[in-house]
């Protein structure tokens, strides 16, 4: 038939050793780099951050508009740099470039983010007129705000765990330095 020949050379009978359960653009995700708890962080800051931007867009009028334009500009920027840490940890990105620098930039711009979500639903708190989309807006940027601070506590304290286990090692040079040269 007319048709068959059309579609024939595009199917494969058998799907060669790169198809099957992770195939496809699955294949190219791997949430294991984070822990469970991290993952869930991260996934709120993404979700909390989106929502309370298009909040935020649904609203029509403004009295005081310049705290609902920061607020519309931290909060697009939160979830873009989200997903972008988001990317580079899940995806092969992240074994191509300096792991201590993806997680620095990860600690770094995760504070950041935090502070100046923060402050941009403070400010939209004092300068809304009181709609329902800018009351929702406003409570999803301090969740989200309230994410990525947690975030930034989280990383703070895997940071300061791992630093006690550098200590004995500069103990012991520090030992080997006080002992006398003809013992």
């Amino acid at each position: 038939p007319k048709n068959g020949a059309v579609y024939s050379p595009t199917t494969e009978a058998a799907p060669g050793a790169g198809r099957g359960a992770r195939s496809g653009l699955a294949a190219y995700f791997f949430l294991g780099r984070l822990p469970w708890y991290r993952r869930i962080l991260k996934g709120l800051q993404l979700l909390l951050s989106l929502l309370a931007f298009i909040c935020e867009e649904v609203v029509s009028e403004c009295g005081l508009c310049g705290g609902l334009y920061f607020f519309e500009f931290v909060s697009c920027s939160a979830f873009l740099l989200s997903l972008l840490l988001l990317i580079v940890y899940c995806t092969a990105v992240y074994d191509r470039v300096d792991t201590g620098k993806v997680k620095s930039s990860d600690f770094y711009i995760t504070l950041g983010t935090g502070c100046v979500f923060l402050l941009a639903s403070i400010i939209f708190v004092s300068t809304h007129s009181g709609t329902s989309a800018e009351i929702a807006a406003i409570v999803f940027g301090f969740l989200g705000s309230s994410m990525f601070l947690l975030d930034f506590v989280v990383m703070l304290c895997e940071k300061l765990r791992e630093s006690p286990l550098r200590k004995p090692e500069n103990n012991a040079r520090a030992e080997a330095l006080t002992e006398p040269l003809n013992a």
